[in-house]
């Protein structure tokens, strides 16, 4: 029996940006106002999040300080969407650049591979709230989702106890490994958004 070492954070994070940013790429300007499986946001304030998300997270990577203090309206730019896959771009290298998973990171100092599975995992729920959100279906590559399970139940506790996830919901014995990750940070895989 072999160990076989996780795979690499800026590799899950590749796969998970090649089927998000199509996803905000073809999000109409129409659509952004629509109600979203996060009760706070609408499809514009869940883009913006999501976008302030991938920023800091890319310093996080370079053990830099992050600023959570506002979220800019980036989409007021005409070329959001541009700039959307850019700075995912950008994520990817910083995460997949020497060192990015070794030490600790972030005003918590959490180890530095949990942070970078914290921005996998945005990216990844975040893409099937817009999706869910705008009437499109989304599916996350299993490799990503087999790669966030064990984090995703290590930091649910805490993330419980911040109002990051809500509670657990329960799921189906058929449920998807896919719709059990969605359901242990608080949504409703099969429910309708409002």
């Amino acid at each position: 029996m072999t160990n076989e070492a996780p795979p690499r954070v800026g590799d899950l994070l590749r796969t998970a940006a090649a089927r998000a940013t199509p996803l905000v790429r073809a999000t109409a300007d129409a659509s952004l106002g629509a109600p979203t499986p996060c009760a706070e946001y609408d499809v514009r304030a869940l883009l913006n999040h999501l976008f302030d998300v991938v920023v800091n997270f890319r310093a996080l990577a370079a053990k830099q300080p992050a600023d959570f203090s506002r979220t800019p309206d980036r989409l007021a730019d005409a070329d959001w969407r541009d700039h959307f896959e850019a700075e995912t771009g950008k994520l990817v290298e910083a995460w997949s650049a020497p060192g990015a998973e070794e030490g600790t990171s972030g005003a918590m100092r959490l180890p530095a591979r949990t942070v970078g599975c914290m921005v996998l995992l945005d990216l990844t729920v975040h893409a099937w709230d817009l999706a869910r959100a705008t009437g499109r279906s989304f599916a996350p590559d299993p490799a990503v989702v087999a790669g966030l399970v064990a984090e995703v139940e290590g930091m649910a506790p805490m993330a419980r106890r911040m109002k990051v996830f809500g509670e657990a919901v329960d799921v189906p014995a058929d449920a998807t490994a896919f719709e059990r990750l969605l359901a242990t940070t608080g949504r409703d895989p099969r429910a309708r958004v409002a």
